[in-house]
């Protein structure tokens, strides 16, 4: 029997990198992927003395390049991977008129056609594999229009969307296709998508570890979305959406 895979983009810091801890829990062997080498052969290593058994490999690509998010996926067809986590995002704040274009070209880059081609590609071969599970992380944002953060809310919306219907068009497929949409998040991709340092006291923040715990949470469900609500408490839901056959 072949090793069986979880991917993990964007595990550098953050809610991926708790994610991958909470995998390793669950001893998962894993495909652990972002810019940033260092921190990211930091987390191997510390994952690898934790369960030395497991089997955790390193991918270091940029997915606001396009040739190499199609490169990356090509250099994972040998592996047989149960579940592919979208996690990676850009973010920006402020006023949409008033953003770094080159910034919004990011966000779409990263957030819209990342997500897509790695969803798509991942569905087309692991749409008949019994437990496969593909988790896009998009935001509570991706449910509203988020004033001051139109840009990324719309980005995040396109997640959802996306993630939502493809589980519609997966209802009779074996594959699980889920969305995560947590609330603000205490990581630094809310200072680095920021102009200012935020006022972190003006905001319900969430540890990476308790968005990790949702995550695995909608992991362990067979409902399609986990949600932090109105209430701002967290739910797993069926799709929000309604949908409509064309």
């Amino acid at each position: 029997m072949s090793k069986k895979y979880t991917v993990i983009t964007g595990a550098s810091s953050g809610i991926g990198y708790e994610t991958a801890l909470a995998f390793a829990g669950k001893e998962k062997n894993m495909i652990l992927i972002a810019r940033r080498t260092e921190q990211l052969t930091e987390l191997q290593k510390r994952i690898q003395k934790q369960y030395p058994t497991l089997d955790i490999i390193v991918k270091i690509s940029d997915l606001s390049d396009k040739k190499q998010v199609y490169g990356l996926y090509e250099s994972l067809k040998q592996y047989d991977i149960e579940t592919w986590i979208n996690n990676a995002g850009v973010g920006a704040s402020g006023a949409l008129m008033n953003n770094d274009l080159k910034q919004i070209e990011r966000i779409i880059q990263v957030n819209i056609e990342a997500t897509t081609i790695l969803s798509t590609l991942y569905a087309k071969d692991y749409a008949n594999v019994q437990g496969a599970q593909l988790i896009n992380v998009s935001s509570a944002m991706g449910y509203v229009i988020a004033l001051g953060n139109v840009a990324y809310s719309a980005s995040k919306f396109f997640v959802s969307v996306l993630t939502e219907g493809l589980a519609a068009e997966l209802k009779d497929a074996e594959l699980q296709a889920k969305v995560l949409a947590p609330a603000l998040t205490a990581t630094a991709f809310i200072q680095q998508s920021s102009d200012s340092e935020l006022d972190y006291e003006n905001y319900q923040l969430r540890s990476p570890q308790e968005v990790a715990s949702y995550l695995m949470a909608l992991y362990e469900s067979t409902q399609t979305v986990g949600i932090v609500n109105e209430k701002n408490e967290f739910i797993l839901s069926n799709p929000i959406f309604p949908v409509f056959s064309i």
